[in-house]
């Protein structure tokens, strides 16, 4: 990982309790928050598989999970959830065709590893994806990033893990932050965060506005018919945000937060350089608005009752033209869609209920049911409804946290899935209400402490991942049949690692993971014809066997009073066991991460951050060429709490692709100013 958790030294009694914290954001403490170099962390909203009961704020050290701390993001400036994450190890970011940032986890897409919001499930229920271009980074404490093994208690569809990204609390009386900066082809960003906690309640508010004409192509960029070079063809987005959280902390470890959240989206979809896979998309709309209660509450002196409850809107509007004028909608034919318009609706809400027992001496046990309802609606330019499904998921989880003796813990857990179709409409074609599908999830892990500040892990997790609306129903312009009894995707991931102090003020981490996908949904040409089309349509089924493994290694320690440095490499073998032609896509093989900070001078800091990606699939024919790229980046501070930063990204200006006929942005600058009080 990038930053491995920062481990204290605890007695031997509290270190026995500590060593329970498997999947909880680590290394943001309360110590960055007083210091102004971090946010505290909304500790409701970190997902545990067992843990102490932690100060209000406070994240315990983990076990497994990795973490982007608030330092991390602004160290690195890393604005959107998908920057963010790609400072791990084991993760890959792609731009897919859609103009959309799409996160991978040791091999593992959005679908099958979800993101969450202070635990809460906030991936598009039509299809389970998320753009984590769209999501912002300015209002976050930390993101939480769990491989393999993750808590039964974030619910269905973590086959591969989860990311949660976990909001801010007020730790002042008054606190609070504000950046303001400019860069090349019109980026402009700024963003305030105010927070005031008075003892018995609390306020967090953000607004962040960030936009950009489009990104600069590499000098090395050779244009194409459909792509001049310079300014990237509509690239370009506007995104808007603003949060507003309230809380109540009666006393007693008691709290009741409820959370506000509206995000604006508008952008443009660069057409493909190659002209035959072109398409002239915008979308001048990609809304999201959230309205979340999270509890937590103490019942007597064994028991603690949490409560998640939440509803989610989302809202998105995409527009298919003739050409690169964008002045005619396409209506018809490839690269269009109905009318020339077409508009989703989806809509999720659910709650969990956890229950938290310490009645048993050396057990901490948890509870867990939830039910979540997906409905996804979808109508043309004339209004006109072309689809409407929902769906209801149901969960129910226990998890077991058993201390055997001072040093070691066993993490036991169990979970049932059921997912229900509801209601059941397209226009492209009749279809009678398919069945209910079930799915279990089984998961130990083994977490030792060879010292205070050092432990070994090893984990077994057997997940799953229910097929999609999308999956099951979407016909895709006529070339493919639905499929409504598809069945879940099984995975069984392993892995041993460990995490910890090797010497003073380093940190490091190592892991061997392995994963067996069964039942893996891909689609099937039902004539066994090359492509799928009207006459040689396809169908998703559950045909897929597949199997990854790798390593992850990190470290990052002070080279005298002056200098740091860092980083992490991952190695990883991705098969097709099923069908060895047909390529598992957007993963390289091998990633590693450097970085270096130099205090030249009491108020002036100099980093350097490197990332070198080896080649990747984009097809079963195309293969990407690797690349490395070098971003710098100067920090001066006039004042104390005041900080101007000048940097430049890809400064060696290298022409590199993560996704077939999409060019990643060449050398750009960006300039700002940061106030945090």
């Amino acid at each position: 990982m990038f930053r491995p958790p920062r481990i204290p030294s605890f007695p031997r009694t509290r270190r026995a309790a500590l060593a329970t914290a498997v999947a909880v954001a680590s290394g943001c403490t309360a110590a960055w928050a007083q210091e102004g170099r971090g946010a505290t962390p909304f500790e409701l909203g970190a997902i545990q598989v067992t843990a102490p009961r932690l100060a209000l704020g406070e994240i315990a050290p983990e076990q497994v999970s990795s973490v982007v701390t608030r330092e991390d993001i602004q160290t690195f400036n890393r604005e959107t959830v998908g920057e963010a994450v790609n400072l791990l190890s084991g993760v890959t970011v792609s731009t897919n065709s859609r103009n959309e940032q799409t996160v991978y986890l040791r091999g593992y897409d959005p679908r099958q590893a979800p993101l969450f919001i202070d635990g809460i499930p906030v991936y598009v229920p039509y299809d389970g994806y998320v753009d984590f271009g769209r999501f912002d980074t300015g209002d976050l404490a930390a993101i939480q990033v769990a491989k393999g093994f993750s808590s039964v208690a974030y619910g269905p569809n973590t086959l591969g893990g989860a990311i949660n990204l976990i909001s801010r609390k007020p730790g002042k009386a008054f606190e609070g932050d504000a950046s303001i900066g400019f860069g090349e082809d019109g980026a402009r960003r700024a963003a305030v965060n105010l927070g005031s906690n008075q003892g018995v309640w609390y306020v967090q508010a953000g607004v962040a506005h960030r936009e950009a004409d489009g990104f600069r192509l590499s000098d090395d960029f050779r244009p194409t018919a459909t792509e001049d070079g310079g300014r990237r063809d509509n690239a370009y987005y506007k995104d808007s945000k603003a949060s507003l959280k309230l809380g109540l902390t009666p006393g007693g470890g008691d709290e009741y937060a409820l959370t506000y959240i509206k995000q604006d989206g508008e952008k443009g979809q660069p057409p493909s350089t190659d002209p035959t896979a072109a398409r002239y998309w915008q979308w001048p709309y990609w809304d999201k608005e959230s309205l979340y209660f999270v509890s937590r509450t103490a019942l007597g002196a064994h028991e603690t009752l949490k409560l998640r409850l939440f509803a989610d809107w989302f809202d998105n509007e995409v527009n298919s033209y003739t050409d690169a004028t964008y002045a005619t909608l396409k209506t018809s034919g490839s690269g269009s869609v109905s009318t020339g318009r077409s508009i989703y609706h989806d809509k999720t809400h659910g709650g969990a209920v956890e229950l938290e027992s310490r009645r048993f001496e050396g057990h901490l046990v948890r509870f867990v049911a939830q039910t979540k309802s997906d409905r996804h609606e979808e109508r043309d330019g004339d209004n006109a409804l072309g689809a409407d499904f929902e769906d209801t998921l149901r969960s129910l989880s226990v998890e077991d946290g058993i201390s055997v003796g001072d040093k070691t813990l066993l993490s036991i857990g169990l979970a049932h899935h059921e997912l229900e179709p509801e209601k059941v409409f397209s226009n492209g074609g009749s279809f009678t209400l398919p069945r209910r599908q079930r799915a279990t999830d089984a998961q130990i892990g083994l977490f030792y402490d060879l010292t205070p500040t050092a432990r070994l892990y090893a984990t077994v997790a057997e997940k799953t991942r229910l097929p999609t609306l999308k999956d099951r129903y979407s016909i895709r312009l006529g070339r493919f049949i639905e499929n409504p009894d598809l069945e879940a995707e099984q995975a069984r991931n392993y892995e041993i690692g460990y995490q910890g102090q090797p010497w003073a003020g380093a940190q490091a981490d190592a892991a061997i993971f392995w994963s067996d996908i069964e039942d893996k949904i891909q689609s099937v040409n039902l004539t066994g014809a090359a492509s799928c089309s009207a006459a040689n349509q396809c169908q998703m089924q559950n045909v897929g066997k597949a199997r990854i493994k790798g390593i992850e290694l990190g470290l990052k320690t002070p080279l005298g009073a002056r200098w740091e440095i860092g980083g992490n490499a991952t190695w990883m073998d991705v098969e097709n066991v099923s069908d060895p032609a047909t390529r598992l896509t957007n993963i390289p093989e091998t990633k590693i991460i450097l970085h270096a900070l130099w205090r030249a001078a009491a108020a002036v800091d100099m980093i350097a951050f490197a990332e070198h990606d080896s080649g990747r699939w984009a097809s079963d024919t195309v293969k990407l060429d690797g690349f490395t790229t070098l971003n710098l980046k100067m920090v001066w501070r006039p004042m104390k709490d005041l900080s101007a930063e000048l940097r430049v990204n890809n400064v060696t200006d290298r022409n590199y692709e993560l996704e077939a006929g999409f060019p990643a942005p060449g050398r750009m600058w960006f300039a700002s100013l940061d106030y945090r009080f």
